[in-house]
């Protein structure tokens, strides 16, 4: 089938693809609040529907937990004779919309303006969702591989029950290839496969200096309050660079790309005059490197603070590790050094909050050809790039762990300035359309010739 036929039934299904993402954007599929746990199922049974009205058999909504919360779909079209399964993946679960004066048009309703489509979850990752329907509906009886649907319900809340559910449905979600519809594109106009993914580790620790407060005036001078000894400690986890300089933690080259100042300047919101810190290319130090951020600290509020010594002070720490490192491997450097660093022999307390494997994929084969040429074609002739993200999707792991044989394309309709998780969430309309063509390509390529 010629490409111009296939972007002409891309092009006629735009329309009701536009207005089934409208209808579950409207629907708050917040996991993270236990309040709205009916809109999650209410999100889960809306797309259980639209896979239904596709014609997949056995349509399910499964749960791995006794509550049945996070509910996930899963929905089966079979192979033809001799003909490859693709496992398409996207979640229709949503980040918390947070301050409603952020945004500048309600988070639940989606709004148009200059050629982005805001709402929350109206890129990640319902518009993952609709991608797929659309590249289904496009191929109609066309449609020569047999394909699985899994749209999860908890990703946003770390997929805490996937490995037991891929343990669970091995059978019923094995497959050939497996398209995640959870990443993004390099830029406007340029496509790319996600390659790498960063893996995380957060943990919490406290210091203690003292059974109790007592007074500054007292005792300052001579014993080292909390606060002042959880700041060295925290110092000591970056060199002058701002490299970070916990031993024993994996580093690697990046693809060859050209990350342009001015982009990384709009893109990442840096202040005026702040410097970027750390060694190496900008795309190493967000791909291929470890980071390591504080992301919160219990101590007293500077008003109301009174004149004592700070018994016990917290912070928790996150490290984003290399592909090519382990968890259990960063896990246990980042304990040893701060163990050997915590001054004036305080009292330390270190604890994971959780933690999530990094992801290095062999992006070779023929479903990364056939990937990659569908995207040239769809982004008229401009080839992807293999893209590492700095972010972590530690569920990838569990595909490429309980399907090893499978080949893992990781995709998606976020762009730099989707602003996911964030307020004013965006979905780039035209890219979305372009992401539509590229996997209604794929899927038609990835079909066996038939005789």
């Amino acid at each position: 089938m010629h490409i111009d036929e296939l972007r002409s039934r891309v092009d006629a299904e735009l329309p009701r693809v536009r207005r089934d993402l409208q209808d579950l954007v409207r629907i708050e599929s917040v996991s993270a609040d236990p309040a709205r746990f009916a809109e999650v199922q209410r999100s889960a049974e809306a797309v259980a529907a639209l896979l239904r009205a596709e014609d997949f058999e056995d349509v399910r909504i499964v749960s791995a937990r006794e509550d049945g919360r996070a509910p996930a779909v899963l929905a089966h079209k079979p192979a033809p004779q001799g003909q490859p399964t693709v496992l398409l993946y996207a979640h229709h679960d949503v980040q918390p919309e947070n301050d409603h004066d952020e945004w500048d048009s309600p988070p639940f309703e989606p709004t148009e303006r200059d050629g982005r489509l805001y709402a929350r979850g109206a890129a990640d990752d319902k518009a993952g969702i609709v991608a797929h329907l659309a590249a289904i509906r496009a191929l109609g009886d066309d449609l020569r591989v047999g394909v699985t649907m899994f749209i999860e319900g908890e990703e946003e809340v770390g997929s805490d029950t996937l490995p037991d559910l891929l343990a669970e449905h091995r059978d019923y979600l094995a497959a050939d290839v497996i398209v995640i519809a959870d990443s993004g594109n390099w830029d406007i106009g340029v496509p790319a496969l996600t390659t790498s993914l960063r893996g995380l580790v957060r943990v919490d620790i406290a210091v203690r200096t003292l059974t109790h407060a007592v007074h500054s005036g007292m005792w300052g001078g001579l014993v080292p309050d909390a606060l002042m000894t959880l700041s060295r400690l925290i110092t000591s986890l970056h060199d002058d660079r701002g490299n970070v300089s916990v031993a024993g933690l994996h580093a690697g080259p990046a693809a060859d790309v050209d990350y342009p100042e001015k982009r990384l300047l709009a893109e990442s919101g840096i202040a005026p005059g702040v410097e970027f810190i750390g060694s190496g290319t900008a795309v190493e130090r967000l791909w291929t490197k470890p980071a390591l951020s504080i992301t919160g600290v219990d101590a007293p509020k500077v008003d109301g603070a009174s004149n004592t010594l700070v018994p016990l002070a917290r912070a928790r720490i996150s490290l984003r590790i290399a592909p090519g490192d382990t968890t259990a491997n960063a896990t246990e450097c980042l304990r040893a050094h701060l163990e050997a660093h915590v001054p004036w022999g305080a009292e330390l307390t270190f604890t994971v909050v959780d933690t999530g494997e990094p992801t290095q994929i062999d992006a070779s084969g023929p479903a990364y050809d056939a990937a990659r040429s569908a995207f040239a074609d769809a982004w008229d002739g401009v080839e992807p790039i293999d893209m590492g993200v700095g972010g972590s999707i530690p569920f990838i792991a569990e595909f490429l762990d309980t399907f090893p044989q499978a080949s893992v394309l990781v995709t998606g309709v976020e762009d730099p300035d989707t602003r996911a998780h964030g307020a004013n969430e965006g979905l780039h309309l035209a890219e979305f359309e372009r992401v539509c063509l590229a996997e209604t390509l794929l899927l038609h390529r990835l079909a066996s010739p038939t005789t």
